[in-house]
C-alpha cells in the first residue's frame, strides 16, 4: 500500500456533484486506464464534489448517458458535499467554473497554488513542454506535482482570452443533446491534461 507521499489526489468540483463533476471524475478515471492500463492509476487518486453537493446522490441518469458514449464507468457513483478534508487532501482541485475556483480557494488551506478551472488548467498544460517534466521513470506522482507547479507559474502570463473561456456551463436539467456537448468541452479539455500527466497520447 503506498504511502501518502505515493499518491496523487485530483479533485474534480462542480455543483451538485451530480452533473459536471462525475462525467469529469471518471472520464480521468477512464483516460488514465486507457493510457496505462486498466490495474495501474500510477498513483494518481480521482476523486469530485459539490460546492452544493447532494450528498449520497446518484449522478445524473444524462451524465450516465454521456459517459456511456465515451465507454467510462459511471457504475457505483455516489456524490458528495464539499469538505475542508477533500481540499487539504487534494494536490490538484479542478472546478468547472471560476466561481467553484473562487469558493475553494476561500476555504483556505493553501489551496490558491493547486486550483484551476478545468478549461484554465488544459491551456496551461498546452504551454508546458513536456520535456521539462520528470521522466516517466520518476513515477506519475513526481511528474504530476511538477505539472502542477508549472502550470501554476504560468497562470499569471497566460490569461483565458475571454471570461467564457475557463466555464464549463451547468447542463442540470437540460436535455441529453446540451450533456453531450458539455461531455465533450470536458472531454477535449481533459485529454491533453491526462497526456499531459501520463506522458502517453491517447489511443485512436
Amino acid at each position: 500500500m503506498p504511502g501518502i507521499g505515493d499518491t496523487f489526489r485530483i479533485l474534480h468540483v462542480s455543483t451538485g456533484n451530480v452533473c459536471r463533476s462525475p462525467i469529469t471524475e471518471r472520464l480521468t478515471r477512464h483516460f488514465l486506464a486507457d493510457r496505462l492500463g486498466d490495474a495501474d492509476s500510477g498513483g494518481l487518486i480521482v476523486e469530485s464534489a459539490g460546492t452544493w453537493g447532494h450528498e449520497g446522490a446518484p449522478m445524473e441518469a444524462n451524465a450516465e448517458a454521456v459517459l456511456a458514449d465515451f465507454g467510462a464507468d459511471a457504475s457505483g457513483f455516489v456524490g458528495r458535499e464539499l469538505l475542508d478534508e477533500h481540499v487539504i487532501m487534494a494536490d490538484l482541485v479542478l472546478t468547472a467554473t471560476r466561481d467553484h475556483r473562487a469558493q475553494v480557494i476561500s476555504m483556505g488551506h493553501s489551496a490558491g497554488l493547486r486550483t484551476f478551472t478545468l478549461k484554465e488548467f488544459t491551456r496551461l498544460v498546452r504551454a508546458i513542454d513536456p520535456a521539462t517534466l520528470p521522466p516517466l521513470e520518476d513515477g506519475l506522482v513526481e511528474r504530476a506535482r511538477a505539472l502542477v507547479r508549472a502550470a501554476a507559474a504560468l497562470r499569471g502570463w497566460l490569461l483565458a482570452p475571454t471570461a467564457e473561456a475557463d466555464e464549463v456551463h451547468d447542463p442540470y436539467g437540460a436535455p441529453l443533446p446540451f450533456f453531450r456537448s458539455i461531455g465533450d468541452e470536458i472531454h477535449q479539455a481533459l485529454d491533453p491534461v491526462v497526456t499531459a500527466l501520463t506522458g502517453v497520447a491517447a489511443r485512436t
